[in-house]
């Protein structure tokens, strides 16, 4: 194993990008408006959010950063993406607020509750954002192909040709074909996450090989002193209180026809790749045990673990189809990324302050060229990031923060723009303080400086929040009135109609309302819809920490 790409490893790739570029233009022909460009007209079916969350939200540098904290630390790393797995039953309470908004971009939804200069610095952290985590998703992909192909396809070429493909799809046609492609993509995928297992137990004698090889801590799934108890916690809170403000999430959720299939979206296409993460974190495993096995030196980076695995297990044509499924998972973020970055810097920059009364094909445009220049500057990131786990880290923690003015938008009327601007400046100035004292560096998460700096961005919130005006009740009635009412897309007359159903208030939006004086069951009948849908996830989550510890026992 671990030679050059053959013949066929190339006609796979290039397949792959034929196929995702002639989906991508075909469905782009019904795109003409910005409401379809930027949010598909809100009429997405269940299994196009499904994709979308599961596809948007799944990065080639996931499975490399997480494959090498594996290999490095044991199966416990399986957390740095498993954080999220504790609050992913909250997805489905959380997504029905994203299409209650009834807003393009969360930079909108900041101006409705907080006024136009908190949109202004939520578009200056989304900018930051979608940068940030490209460059971190191209510098991961670029590890593992370089690596996977014996070092035949360069990184730089890996960016330079996933870019491209995605931009030519996404420039033309926006959310739409981004929600297409993501959907075929998503299939690619799931085959990343599991092509190597099969032939990685069969190298190592299974299992049993695994847990004859290794030493039982490098199987448990808590690593005192690496990721413990209280890492785990503080991963899991990090993922709940961002996951409101990341700026792609409006759009890859909200667009639903109905709040059913937001809910189901958000929340089961998540699972999938909580699913898949498994896969990544076997991978790791199995190349510990491969290294140990063949007498080979330790990787000189940890992350090159996933890229080692599918070169030295994988036959002809299989490498190619491995290419194509990392490039899967980047195209489709990418893509989400460039058009959710071209509708804030449209909707809140440039339509606000550069041409206020221009036509609505004028804004399409300028949105396409917005998202080519968010694109190039995620190349550039790409090129400086070192560790893709830290900077991946990274970005869901400027998010953590930017989402404690947001929760206090949703459930506490008394917060105020000023509380909202103190909460992001300590928690973040904090963080940043703490981290430089501690590393020496501003890219690196730690557990104990990430509670500390949340939890005074929250009191920072509450505290000024109480000692300045509150805002205006003009301002507040009509953000609060929308997240009251549930609407869908009638489908005979393509417009938005208010659902009348009981049980769908809303857990989140009457935090401070929940009507237990009235006994449980009139509490149950006005929640209903989230009560029972989180009973179900909740279900979920525990069969799918039984099954990845249960698996490592198979023979």
């Amino acid at each position: 194993m671990g030679s050059a790409l053959t013949t066929l490893d190339w006609i796979v790739i290039a397949g792959y990008f034929g196929l995702i570029v002639a989906v991508g233009l075909y469905v782009a022909r019904k795109v003409t408006r910005t409401q379809d460009y930027f949010l598909g007209n809100r009429g997405f079916s269940v299994w196009l959010i499904i994709a979308q969350a599961f596809g948007v939200g799944t990065h080639a540098e996931m499975p490399v950063s997480l494959a090498g904290k594996v290999y490095q630390s044991g199966y416990a790393g399986i957390w740095y993406q498993w954080k999220n797995l504790f609050i992913t039953p909250f997805y489905w309470l959380l997504a029905p607020l994203f299409r209650r908004f009834r807003r393009t971009t969360t930079g909108e939804v900041y101006e409705d509750r907080y006024g136009g200069w908190m949109g202004a610095v939520y578009t200056v952290f989304a900018l930051s954002y979608f940068t940030f985590n490209m460059g971190a998703m191209l510098k991961g992909a670029g590890k593992l192909v370089s690596v996977a192909s014996g070092d035949v396809i360069t990184p730089n070429a890996v960016v330079l040709a996933m870019t491209g493909t995605f931009l030519i799809y996404s420039f033309v046609g926006g959310l739409v074909s981004a929600a297409y492609t993501d959907f075929v993509q998503s299939f690619f995928i799931i085959a990343l996450s599991f092509l190597l297992i099969p032939l990685g137990l069969r190298e190592v004698g299974g299992f049993a090989g695994v847990r004859e090889a290794l030493d039982p801590q490098m199987l448990s799934m808590v690593t005192p002193g690496d990721v413990g108890v209280f890492t785990i916690v503080m991963l899991t809170v990090n993922g709940l209180i961002g996951i409101v403000a990341q700026p792609h999430i409006l759009a890859g959720v909200g667009t639903g026809k109905d709040e059913r299939s937001c809910r189901i979206g958000m929340a089961y296409g998540n699972f999938v790749k909580r699913f898949c993460t498994i896969g990544w974190a076997l991978v790791g495993v199995i190349v510990a045990v491969m290294l140990l096995q063949r007498g080979e030196a330790a990787l000189a980076d940890p992350e090159d673990a996933f890229g080692y695995a599918t070169r030295e297990l994988l036959f002809p044509g299989a490498v190619g189809l491995m290419i194509a499924c990392v490039l899967a998972a980047n195209m489709s973020t990418g893509s989400a990324f460039m058009v959710d970055g071209a509708a804030l810097f449209t909707q809140n920059f440039y339509r606000r302050y550069v041409k206020r009364h221009e036509s609505d094909r004028h804004y399409l445009w300028a949105g396409r060229f917005a998202g080519l220049a968010m694109t190039a500057m995620g190349v550039l990131f790409g090129l400086y990031v070192g560790s893709v786990l830290q900077a991946f880290l990274f970005t869901e923690t400027i998010a953590a923060f930017m989402g404690i003015s947001m929760f206090g938008a949703i459930s506490w009327p008394r917060a105020n723009r000023w509380g909202a601007l103190a909460g992001l400046v300590a928690s973040s100035t904090l963080f940043f303080l703490l981290t430089y004292r501690d590393f020496g560096v501003l890219l690196h998460w730690d557990a104990a400086n990430f509670g500390i700096s949340l939890l005074a961005g929250f009191s920072a919130l509450a505290a000024v929040s109480l000692a300045t005006p509150a805002e205006s009740a003009e301002r507040l009635r009509p953000f609060y009135e929308r997240l009251d009412r549930s609407s869908y897309l009638d489908a005979a007359s393509g417009e938005e109609k208010d659902s009348a159903e009981p049980g769908r208030d809303l857990l989140f939006v009457h935090l401070f309302d929940l009507g237990l004086s009235q006994g449980w069951s009139a509490f149950y009948r006005r929640f209903r819809v989230d009560i029972d849908g989180l009973a179900v996830a909740c279900l979920v989550v525990v069969v799918l920490i039984a099954l990845a510890k249960g698996i490592l026992y198979l023979p």
